[in-house]
């Protein structure tokens, strides 16, 4: 069941009534804006818009409309910007957007993050970032003893403030005495907002068990905030079982005990380190997904496979678009469409299991032979 379905699915339970997050609004169709970026990710995305397109006219029973933008490097090095100035005007008009990767050799990573994909995610309020990660069929973990089953996690991710708020500056540039600084800035609001969102997710999946995890034994502050409104909110879902780990040890009980886990939440920074460990542990950060979701439903979200541009391989037709196939089942299940979600996930677990599988993946299939493979199982349905 996708992460992002779990938090829509309606009740009675009056936590639920009185969580912050929106249902879906089903349409004959929907807009979405596609910015397939650099690196690997034109090549991604335009696989995931075939097989979208294929599994639309497959089911007949909605549309999907896109749009593509050439907001990424090539853009910044012409026009010195990553977007045009009115660019957060322009993807309000959207139902959801469909996001590649933005990096490049060319251009400083801090400069590059800032200014296209943190430049969306934070003013458009999405800040739930969901990235569900299981062992996929045909697939192994690199873990000896680890089977199907026993890794099947979603980390819920803050992903508007902490460590990434962008707080902090430089003086004395270039001094023996330079002066660097980064703050973390954490709110009530904003943990009480993303636990409660951890919640429900784990409420509306089968187990009902969350981890949280932070670093408030050297941390006093924020850390220990962080620690307070999570056990606040937790008085909220008495039928989800709560346990807490500090962040390396939460390393170690991912290699050890992947099954002792299920929902995890944790800040910005740690949860954007675990659920990389959290895809390699489950065969390959090649087939990781991500939701940057505004609960609220004000602004669309935005759906990214992790892996990154992954220059080194750009262009050779080697990416994984695995990744980016589950990327778009959650924005399906986002977006109220959960049958065809459901279809989409089942055509590329049939293709894993058949063994048309990428390099990363242990197989010799390229990008073209994974997307053909899995389209020739929509065509089945």
């Amino acid at each position: 069941m996708s992460a992002a379905n779990d938090t829509n699915r309606t009740t009675t339970n009056r936590h639920r009534i009185n969580s912050p997050i929106s249902p879906p609004t089903p349409k004959s169709s929907y807009k979405i804006a596609s910015i397939p970026g650099d690196g690997i990710g034109p090549e991604v995305i335009a696989a995931a818009v075939e097989i979208l397109k294929a599994l639309t006219k497959k089911l007949s029973k909605f549309k999907l409309e896109f749009t593509e933008f050439d907001w990424g490097t090539e853009r910044f090095l012409k026009t010195g910007s990553y977007t045009p100035e009115d660019y957060l005007e322009v993807l309000r008009e959207f139902d959801a957007i469909l996001f590649g990767s933005v990096g490049s050799p060319s251009v400083p990573d801090h400069i590059s993050l800032w200014g296209l994909r943190l430049a969306i995610c934070q003013p458009l309020q999405q800040y739930a970032n969901v990235r569900p990660t299981r062992i996929l069929p045909g697939t192994k973990s690199p873990l000896a003893n680890c089977q199907p089953g026993d890794l099947d996690w979603v980390i819920v991710r803050e992903n508007s403030e902490g460590e990434y708020a962008g707080q902090g500056g430089r003086s004395h540039v270039g001094c023996d005495h330079e002066v660097a600084t980064e703050l973390s800035i954490f709110t009530r609001t904003g943990v009480r907002r993303i636990a409660h969102f951890a919640f429900n997710v784990a409420q509306n999946r089968p187990r009902k068990m969350l981890t949280y995890v932070t670093k408030s034994n050297a941390q006093r502050n924020g850390m220990v905030m962080w620690d307070e409104v999570v056990q606040e909110v937790a008085k909220d879902y008495p039928d989800v079982s709560v346990d807490h780990m500090l962040v390396d040890a939460m390393t170690v009980r991912m290699v050890l005990n992947p099954r002792s886990l299920d929902t995890i939440l944790a800040t910005n920074l740690h949860a954007d380190i675990l659920s990389d460990l959290a895809a390699a542990l489950a065969g390959s950060i090649g087939i990781a997904p991500t939701a940057n979701l505004d609960p609220t439903r004000k602004n669309p979200s935005m759906f990214e496979p992790i892996h990154g541009s992954a220059f080194d391989i750009t262009g050779l037709g080697l990416a994984n678009p695995v990744a980016t196939f589950w990327t778009a089942s959650e924005m399906l299940h986002w977006l109220g469409e959960s049958e065809a979600a459901i279809s989409l996930m089942d055509a590329v677990e049939k293709t894993c299991a058949a063994g048309i599988v990428t390099k990363d993946l242990g197989g010799k299939a390229g990008t073209k032979q994974v997307t053909e493979a899995v389209l020739g199982e929509i065509l089945k349905l």
